[in-house]
């Protein structure tokens, strides 16, 4: 254990917002700490390659957010893009890094989002991993109704129709199934409030917030009303074809266009 960063070279737990245990992955050195946030239903096992590959010049951290991976739900009763955000704020605080770069995936984006207005002068950038998929801020009451309606009849059907509608040519079979059994075994007492309350998230207040770049990686989905909306705010890269899961399908060439977007806040 390395005792001025708090991390070591292996798993261990650090605290929500709330007190709850966090599984996390915690390596490397050299700052800013990358603190990399997983999508919904995910786990932190979705960043391994990237934890692998930048624990050489950077530490490096991945926790598993409340009720995902191998941490707990525990007795939350609200759960909520702005809970998940002051978890990874209390998780970023333990690790005492002097200076940290949050990089979110999907719904892990928003959670840096609202994280990074928590956080304050220990932000040096906020990364947008393929966040805006689903034109967050820009969707109907209806809209959210249409979307939320599938996955609260009959769940495990609506998350395998979600990893298809989110794939292109670029995403392996193999991948798709892995996502389709993962993500469909999450609990929904709590997968759907947080799905809920991410439909109806406006990033809006968070944009207007910071003061530190907001980067995007993003693959061929995200729908040009949210480009639109998020072109104030955000400097944009495309990866041309790649689907949702851009960090797992072609790790290596994510990697090198991460690290390009990392390179300007040395």
């Amino acid at each position: 254990m390395n005792r001025k960063t708090g991390c070591s070279q292996s798993s261990r737990t650090l605290r929500s917002h709330d007190g709850m245990e966090l599984a996390c992955d915690c390596r490397g050195q050299g700052e800013p700490l990358l603190l990399f946030i997983h999508g919904w239903t995910c786990r932190r096992d979705y960043w391994q390659p990237q934890l692998a590959f930048f624990e050489e010049r950077h530490k490096v951290a991945a926790p598993d957010l409340p009720g995902h991976g191998n941490s707990s739900a525990g007795d939350r009763q609200c759960w909520s893009v702005t809970n998940f955000g002051l978890d990874i704020a209390a998780a970023a605080k333990e690790s005492a890094a002097e200076r940290l770069i949050l990089i979110g995936h999907s719904m892990g984006g928003a959670v840096a989002l609202e994280a990074a207005r928590q956080l304050g002068e220990l932000v040096a950038a906020v990364v947008l991993v393929d966040t805006f998929v689903i034109d967050y801020g820009g969707l109907s009451a209806e809209t959210i109704q249409a979307v939320a309606a599938p996955f609260e009849a009959d769940f495990a059907t609506a998350m395998a129709a979600l990893v298809e509608q989110t794939a292109t040519a670029a995403t392996p079979a193999l991948l798709k199934e892995r996502l389709v059994r993962e993500m469909s075994a999450a609990d929904p007492a709590w997968a759907l409030p947080v799905w809920r309350d991410l439909l109806a998230w406006d990033p809006g207040p968070a944009f207007e917030e910071l003061q530190v770049p907001i980067p995007a990686v993003n693959g061929a989905l995200i729908p040009d009303s949210a480009r639109k909306r998020c072109a104030p705010f955000v400097q944009e890269t495309v990866i041309p074809g790649a689907g949702h899961f851009l960090q797992m399908e072609d790790p290596a060439g994510f990697n090198r266009v991460l690290a390009g977007v990392l390179a300007r806040f040395r």
